[in-house]
């Protein structure tokens, strides 16, 4: 049989081979599209390339005028009056030949900035690309990787931002500087082009702005890495603003050049050994340096420019600067007389140091900014630095919140008793314990206790949120009891309290402070705008008035009260003891306000140390306030402070007592004390402190108008006060007047000894008569009385006797006394003795008396009666 062929069967193939076609086929289609994107991406590199290198090169030659002179920034005032030039005054710039720059000079910076300068084309690829990488790691533009061409290209012609089109047109630029000029025109260029800080454009600037030198070749190794570390950031690497941060960059830089071959070993020890001393600048002792300063800063933080572009660029800035209010601070600043002595370091004086910022209540504007004494262009500015506030910080922190609460008033009874909040243990300085106080006398006398015992009522949370809505700047390390004193982590600026208080002035709006209304660029085209004033109610209007009628209460009666002026002002004392000393202060302050402006004025040293603290208290900043604030205001209509409508004015419950008196009762050593009652309810709270002791310190709470105190030592001087105390309302009054006694007890008058008249004449023989006067010789009770006989009708005087000690008279012949005695010297013979000459003794009439003529014409007797006082009789001598 024949077999058959299976028809339906597949032909014979090899799987194997026929999928390697495919793969070489698709491997062939791979290696195609491969060379298309690499001929593509060749070709859009070359003409990517081919677009920066022209784009750049249109660019520079556009804008080929800016290799020169730049165009002057102008600040114009609340009334739009030019003030400031910002380039033509505060730019100094010097230039200065390649040829005159030494090259370690010129090392210095190329090894810190640009160590592959002389290698490159105007672009490092290999720190373009370590940039690149960064920047995709933090999803941001964090490093620039720029050369020293592509600085002087950002300088010229560009802004600080760090974006790809910025970057791209950076590099184009850079491409064409270095098509258009040599490597030492760029490195000249850039030299005489970067800033410095301290107003120094270029390096000679700088040099003669850090260390007097107008030859760079007279700078030391150490000097010119100094120089070189700055560029970086100008205001935080210069050596006198962070001079420990100058010092650190500068070793970087000094490493960098010694790795590079440019110094030896023994150069950089010598280099990082240096010891860098500040010059002072004379030349700028320019006016409203500080608010000036302040612009620059707030102008490059709300356009997002640098500070070198925002005087550099021709910009118009219109800024709240009041002049006459910011010269009136300036003047009060350069008066030694409104600050305290200087203290002493290395030798020499140190000042005392201060700053003070005011702001316009309507609108936040700051009118006026001082940072200090003597200040230069970029120097610290001390009315942005944290300091202690002490007291200053109770509105804020204490009252303000309380009040707003509802559940107190102006009047309220707090606690002042002498206590402890757990761990912390404030004290009163010199202003006494007691049960209670209203929050009126609290605050007026800066009184400590009652302070943080409110603060505990309400809690802690409650005053630090009260305080930050402000726009206090505090920390999660200040939610403690020490607020309630200003205690602070860090502390606040003069900057801060002026807002801070300006809600109180404004009916409880908060108006953030800023300098600058508008900018406008050097072709007019609005740039920046503050716009209209976003007020936030931070608090009631009924917290405002009622804090406002507080700190009036301070100015008028308490411890402001040199910071009174033509017109009302309410404000708040602070002093921030300095814990070296027993009584020395660390920072004093008054923050205050008008209708119009806010103020806010601190002093202290920079660095408070045992050999240098305050010795005077706030009211020496309050008197600065004054002194400012008047001149400021001078011309303006004055202003009283308004009740808001629907604003409770609470007016004190109960009238202080006006008459209180005090009286000594010698016989049981006690002090009685007397006033006028007051109409209602009331109880009378009495407040006693011996001259030796520093507090007040409530005696007793009586329900009439009078007490009896007691418990008084013999000898010693109390004060005593009263407070009217309304229990169904919790207010107290203020303080009544202070009275002051001396418990002087008992005195045992001196007994002076007796005159004794030696009678040189014959003796004549006396009949018995009547007695003359007796004296009494005894303060109380019986006295005996010595008496000289007469004769009866009076024709013959008395002898000149003199009335004895008491005591038994002896001697003579006895004889019975009969006349009646007279208050005095001197005796009545008879009908018609002679008259005393004193009429203040009461000696009473004496009884049985005898006398007896002596050889000396003494003549003694007994008598008894009642004297008033120790008297001595004299008694005219006998004539012929």
């Amino acid at each position: 049989m024949t077999e058959q062929k299976d028809t339906n069967k597949r032909p014979n193939s090899n799987p194997a081979a026929s999928r390697g076609k495919k793969k070489r086929k698709k491997g062939k289609t791979i290696l195609i599209w491969f060379f298309i994107t690499a001929a593509l991406g060749v070709f859009c590199a070359l003409a990517g390339y081919l677009f920066i290198i022209l784009s750049g090169e249109k660019i520079f030659k556009e804008n080929i005028d800016k290799l020169t002179l730049s165009e002057s920034s102008i600040v114009y005032d609340s009334q739009g009056a030019a003030v400031k030039k910002l380039v033509a005054d505060r730019i100094d710039r010097e230039l200065v030949s390649l040829k005159d720059i030494p090259e370690k000079l010129q090392d210095a910076f190329i090894a810190t900035e640009d160590r592959r300068f002389e290698q490159h084309q105007g672009v490092d690829l290999w720190s373009l690309g370590r940039a690149v990488v960064k920047d995709v790691v933090n999803r941001s533009a964090v490093e620039g990787g720029s050369t020293i061409t592509q600085q002087l290209a950002k300088n010229l012609f560009l802004n600080s931002d760090k974006t790809i089109f910025r970057k791209a047109t950076e590099v184009s630029i850079a491409l064409a500087l270095e098509n258009n000029l040599s490597k030492d025109e760029i490195l000249e260029k850039y030299l005489n082009r970067i800033y410095f800080g301290k107003s120094a454009y270029g390096v000679k600037s700088a040099a003669k702005r850090y260390f007097g030198k107008g030859d760079l070749n007279d700078l030391k190794i150490a000097e010119m890495a100094i120089l070189a570390a700055i560029p970086k950031a100008p205001n935080t690497y210069n050596p006198i603003n962070n001079p420990e941060k100058s010092l650190e960059r500068r070793k970087v830089v000094l490493s960098l050049m010694y790795s590079q071959g440019y110094i030896t070993a023994e150069e950089k020890a010598e280099a990082e050994a240096y010891v860098y001393k500040p010059i002072p600048d004379p030349s700028n002792n320019d006016v409203y340096t500080t608010y000036l300063d302040y612009v620059t800063k707030e102008a490059a933080k709300v356009t997002k420019l640098s500070e070198e572009e925002i005087m550099t660029k021709g910009l118009k800035i219109h800024t709240n600067l009041n002049v006459q209010a910011q010269k009136a601070a300036e003047a009060a600043f350069a008066d030694d007389d409104l600050f305290p002595k200087d203290g002493e370091l290395d030798g020499k004086p140190y000042p005392v140091q201060g700053a003070m910022t005011i702001v316009n209540n309507a609108n936040g504007g700051i009118v006026a900014m001082v940072g200090g004494r003597d200040v230069n262009t970029g120097d610290l500015n001390r009315a942005t630095v944290p300091r202690q506030p002490g007291s200053s910080f109770k509105p804020v922190a204490v009252y303000g919140p309380a009040l707003e609460s509802g559940d107190w008033n102006p009047y309220s009874s707090l606690n002042n008793e002498k206590q402890c909040f757990g761990d912390y243990c404030p004290r009163n300085l010199g202003g006494g314990y007691s049960n209670s106080i209203s929050m009126m006398d609290a605050v007026e006398h800066s009184t400590n206790i009652p302070s943080v015992w409110l603060l505990d009522q309400i809690g802690v949370k409650t005053g630090y949120n009260f305080a930050k809505n402000l726009g206090l700047p505090l920390g999660n390390d200040d939610k403690n009891l020490a607020i309630a004193l200003g205690g602070l982590t860090k502390g606040v600026s003069t900057l801060d309290m002026a807002q801070a208080y300006s809600a109180f002035a404004n009916q409880g709006r908060l108006n953030k402070a800023h300098a600058i209304e508008r900018i406008e660029d050097s072709s007019g085209r609005e740039i920046y705008s503050a716009g209209k004033p976003e007020q936030k109610q931070v608090m009631s209007k009924q917290t405002a008035y009622s804090i406002t009628q507080l700190l009036e209460n301070v100015v008028q009666n308490g411890s402001g009260k040199k910071a009174r002026i033509d017109r009302p002002v309410a404000g708040k004392t602070g002093t921030a003891g300095y814990k070296g000393t027993s009584s020395g202060n660390q920072d004093i302050w008054f923050a205050g306000y008008t209708n119009e402006y806010t103020a806010a004025v601190y002093m202290g040293f920079d660095r408070t140390s045992k050999k240098n603290y305050l010795r005077v208290s706030s009211s020496t900043t309050a008197r600065m306030f004054g002194k400012v604030m008047e001149k400021a205001l001078s011309g303006r209509p004055v202003k009283d402070f308004v009740r808001p409508e629907g604003v409770v004015d609470y007016t004190q419950p109960s009238s202080s007592v006006k008459d209180l008196a005090a009286a000594y009762t010698p016989e049981d050593n006690s002090v009685t004390l007397t006033w006028s009652p007051k109409e209602g309810n009331n109880e009378y709270q009495v407040f006693r402190k011996e001259s030796a002791e520093a507090e007040f310190t409530q005696i007793a709470t009586v329900q009439d108008a009078g007490m009896v105190d007691r418990s008084i030592a013999q000898g010693g001087s109390y004060e005593y006060f009263v407070i009217v105390y309304n229990p169904q309302n919790n207010t107290s009054s203020k303080q009544s007047n202070h009275v002051t006694i001396v418990a002087a007890g008992v005195v045992e008058q001196p007994v002076e000894p007796p005159v004794v008249d030696p009678g040189e004449g014959p003796d004549i023989p006396i009949e018995g008569g009547n007695g003359g006067a007796g004296n009494g010789n005894d303060n109380t009770g019986t006295g005996n009385n010595g008496g000289d006989g007469g004769t009866d009708d009076g024709t013959v005087p008395p002898d000149g006797g003199n009335g004895q000690v008491p005591d038994n008279g002896t001697g003579g012949n006895s004889g019975n006394g009969t006349g009646s005695p007279d208050n005095g010297t001197g005796g009545t013979p008879g009908n018609t003795g002679g008259t005393p000459d004193q009429t203040n003794v009461d000696p009473g009439t004496p009884v049985n008396g005898t006398k007896t003529p002596g050889a000396d014409g003494n003549a003694g007797g007994n008598g008894k009666g009642k004297g008033k006082d120790t008297a001595v009789v004299v008694t005219p001598p006998v004539t012929n």
